[in-house]
């Protein structure tokens, strides 16, 4: 398994106070040195973290994969077809939501995503889709021609009890199987962390999961290149 390390609140701390510092671009670079195989940030349509200046910086400097995460609007898009990363993964936005609050309703969708993941393919960009752990959902995906899917993991990294963790879990275990069985590439991510990371691992057909916000409280208390470094060891620990 994979980790790639979402940039974005290294930008939210810069933007806080205004001016240069904290540098995304830096953090990119320390998450690389630190063993992290891919960078995500998010575009957002406010621009409350990540700018267009962080993505076009970030596109020169990256050695992995950038990973852009974005809604399927025309500026978003044509800010993408002109910095061209590796994969862009498509997310449902709304302005005054804190984080995004599930997933991409493919389904709703379908005729307009399938004409954005064709615009992408014929300038050799990857496509996936942010959706929860859903079998039409996935289904929806494989139909209009997405490379891969990113299960939304919120329901069960926010569970509580015990009972609706092991429910949320199977639910991730079954439709990463059935997804892969389609012929999907599985990717995962929102709200894992130190805790929760463990299990998520021991799920073969997940490649890759997209962490960001736990490493970066961790960050506070250790440093920003040991916590990318402990939560790599997590992510890469023998499944069992």
């Amino acid at each position: 398994m994979r980790l790639a390390v979402n940039i974005d609140h290294i930008a939210t701390v810069r933007n806080a106070r205004g001016g240069r510092i904290p540098d995304p671009v830096e953090a990119a670079k320390i998450a690389e040195r630190a063993g992290a195989e891919g960078i995500v940030c998010h575009l957002r349509e406010d621009r409350r973290h990540i700018r267009d200046e962080d993505v076009k910086a970030l596109r020169k400097i990256i050695t992995t994969k950038l990973d852009l995460e974005m809604a399927a609007t025309p500026e978003i898009i044509a800010v993408a077809l002109d910095v061209k990363p590796d994969l862009v993964t498509l997310v449902p936005e709304k302005r005054d939501e804190l984080t995004t609050e599930g997933g991409l309703d493919v389904y709703r969708l379908r005729k307009t995503l399938k004409r954005v993941i064709k615009q992408f393919h014929e300038n050799r960009i990857l496509v996936s889709l942010f959706i929860d752990p859903d079998p039409v959902q996935i289904e929806t995906a494989r139909e209009i021609e997405a490379d891969f899917i990113e299960l939304h993991t919120g329901e069960y990294a926010n569970a509580s009890r015990i009972r609706t963790i092991k429910k949320e879990f199977l639910k991730i275990r079954k439709m990463a199987a059935y997804a892969h069985k389609l012929g999907l590439k599985v990717n995962a991510g929102h709200g894992l962390d130190y805790h929760n990371i463990k299990p998520i691992t021991r799920i073969k057909e997940i490649e890759e999961v997209s962490i960001g916000y736990a490493i970066i409280v961790r960050s506070l208390f250790v440093g920003f290149e040991s916590a990318v470094r402990e939560m790599v060891r997590l992510v890469k620990s023998k499944r069992g």
